[in-house]
């Protein structure tokens, strides 16, 4: 394909997809606007239907990408076998994370690579930023385990450099940004490429070397992402998560990847990058003033993704490499608290998105980015509205003129309401069905345990999904409010393992969601009965939000939710396991000393 005709259809794709969005939300606004002022037309009409519109664009903008998806040609090429001649750094930052289980991580992704014979082209580097001394003491001590797994005092012996590198910051300046910065000004001009993972990340090490191969072969390509899978969920809320990301996904991505081009994205992980690149386009600013809006840029990886593709690099997803894995919450709390991370980066980038010479799409990147959490804003505001224009509208006068003898009733426009609401329950409900029927008829639905198992999972999805949407909503308010306010929500560490959580734990947790459901109802029953049944599949979630978050912390049945790598363990899985179960029979005893990162 070439260059003109690559643009022609990432242009294309991009066009397509902003005008029925911006269409069908026109349209929802139109229809509403009708609706809202057949008893005459009063200044909140017009704002509910302005609401419509950016809602119902947003929607539709998330469908149009599982369309996207749908429609692009999904034939993945054949992996490359060309010769590796380059030198990788697998960079592996850990904050606060139990050192046994990483470190595993980073053996089991070692093992799949000496399987290929390629271990010569690949080292390891652990980087710390864990702030608690014994923690960080511990993790020492599990390098040398590590070290001495790995026989790397043998390879000193036969006059080799060591492949596995420990170094631990005493300050977390610039957090996981700063800290692989800190890599590349120490160390990285001795590496060609680095492969950057979360502490959770695991990657086969087929993978990791086509990804090597594929930016060998463009010179151009600045960063490759992947597209990791959610493994190892165990409760309800994780393994629907897990299946979602399994199922959809790959379809929303390839959508992503048909619009972006080579604009992006970058998800912060499990993504290889030219080290040259990153070093010259992607040091970050201090944004003056203090957090959230200023101070260290939290979301630095769509910013890193927009230097780059400024400076002329080329920044890809590929959707078709598997063998990219990663771990997710198990519990909604813990989702919370990382979704509030999440809010701040973004609304930060309302700092960025004017920043000279970024690429069009890059600037749009940063758009969605911020409209995905101020979203929720405007869904609050429609109910409010719609709550205020039924508690004040007038009452129906059947004789408008004097001495009129016969009644005129008002044009019935419900049916446009009911329009509306059918259309934004497609917009979130139609794309998950063309994508089982089209994974039914690729044969990809197999992967799932088959047609019925997958519909299974499907429908149980969306009622958890549907569920669940209205408690995420509030805390994701909440969280714009925080930051609005300007409340710095920090960088608090992830909570891995079993995330069961008890009654009283959901409670603290969910009390004041509880009471803005209950509250909701009220006001209601006393403004706008006649709203009530619109009203209740929001504010019932929300009564019962307690219920929820503890209901959906427990055990999961796993027929419910099969995905492909528990139908077949992928190796470096397998491997991850079985080093696990080895280490955990052994104590670190030895005394010898730690290696440190040195250039």
């Amino acid at each position: 394909m070439t260059t003109r005709t690559a643009l022609f259809n990432v242009s294309s794709a991009r066009a397509f997809a902003i005008l029925v969005s911006v269409g069908l939300g026109a349209g929802a606004a139109a229809l509403f606007l009708q609706f809202g002022a057949a008893d005459g037309y009063q200044m909140v009409d017009g704002v509910r239907a302005a609401l419509v519109f950016v809602t119902t664009f947003w929607l539709a903008w998330g469908a149009m990408q599982a369309i996207e998806g749908l429609i692009a040609s999904r034939k993945a090429p054949a992996p490359l076998a060309t010769p590796i001649t380059t030198r990788t750094a697998i960079l592996m930052p850990v904050y606060n994370e139990d050192p046994a289980v990483v470190f595993a991580r980073v053996a089991a992704m070692d093992d799949g690579i000496g399987r290929l014979g390629l271990t010569e082209h690949f080292d390891f580097a652990i980087l710390s930023d864990t702030q608690d001394d014994q923690l960080g003491a511990v993790e020492e001590d599990w390098f040398v385990h590590l070290w001495d797994d790995r026989a790397q005092d043998l390879r000193k012996a036969q006059g080799l450099p060591p492949r596995f590198f420990y170094r631990r910051r005493r300050l977390n300046t610039g957090r996981k940004a700063g800290n692989i910065q800190d890599f590349f000004e120490t160390a990285g001009a001795n590496y060609d490429f680095a492969l950057i993972l979360d502490a959770d990340s695991l990657m086969d090490g087929t993978t990791i070397a086509e990804l090597v191969r594929r930016m060998q072969a463009d010179p151009k390509l600045g960063l490759l992402q992947t597209l990791p899978r959610v493994t190892g969920a165990q409760s309800r809320f994780g393994r629907a998560m897990q299946f979602a990301a399994g199922f959809y996904s790959p379809v929303f991505a390839q959508g992503q990847a048909a619009m972006q081009g080579v604009a992006g994205p970058f998800w912060g992980h499990n993504a290889l990058i030219r080290v040259r690149a990153f070093a010259e386009s992607c040091a970050l600013p201090e944004l003056s003033g203090p957090p959230p809006f200023g101070g260290h840029i939290l979301s630095h990886d769509y910013v890193e993704a927009a230097l780059l593709a400024r400076a002329g690099w080329s920044v890809r997803v590929d959707p078709d490499i598997e063998g990219s894995f990663e771990e997710g919450p198990e519990n909604m709390i813990d989702f919370a608290k990382r979704d509030r991370r999440w809010c701040q980066g973004n609304l930060q980038h309302v700092r960025v998105i004017s920043a000279p010479g970024l690429k069009a799409w890059s600037r749009f990147v940063f758009f969605q980015g911020i409209l995905s959490y101020i979203a929720p804003l405007f869904w609050m505001m429609f109910l409010a509205s719609n709550l205020y224009a039924t508690a004040t509208a007038p009452e129906t006068d059947f004789f408008p003129e004097p001495f009129q003898l016969f009644p005129v009733f008002p044009s019935d426009q419900t049916s446009k309401a009911v329009g509306v609401a059918v259309g934004v329950f497609g917009l979130l409900v139609f794309p998950k069905v063309l994508i089982l029927v089209d994974a039914a008829l690729r044969g990809r639905v197999s992967q799932f345990g088959g047609t019925w198992i997958a519909l299974r999972g499907m429908v149980r999805e969306l009622v958890m999904s549907s569920i669940n949407a209205p408690i995420m909503l509030m805390w994701q308010t909440r969280a714009v409010v925080q930051v609005l306010m300007g409340r710095d929500g920090g960088w608090p560490a992830q909570t891995r393992g079993d995330g069961r959580l008890t009654l009283p734990e959901a409670f603290f947790a969910g009390w004041w969601i509880q009471i803005w459901g209950i509250a909701v109802i009220v006001v209601t029953q006393m403004f706008a009965p006649n709203l009530m049944l619109w009203v209740l599949p929001i504010s019932v979630p929300l009564v019962i939000a307690p219920l929820v978050i503890w209901a959906t912390s427990l055990p999961s049945n796993r027929p419910v939710f099969l995905t492909p790598e528990e139908s077949s363990t992928p190796a470096v899985i397998a491997d991850h396991h079985r080093i696990v179960a080895q280490w955990s029979q052994n104590l670190v005893t030895t005394d010898a000393p730690v290696a440190k990162l040195t250039a």
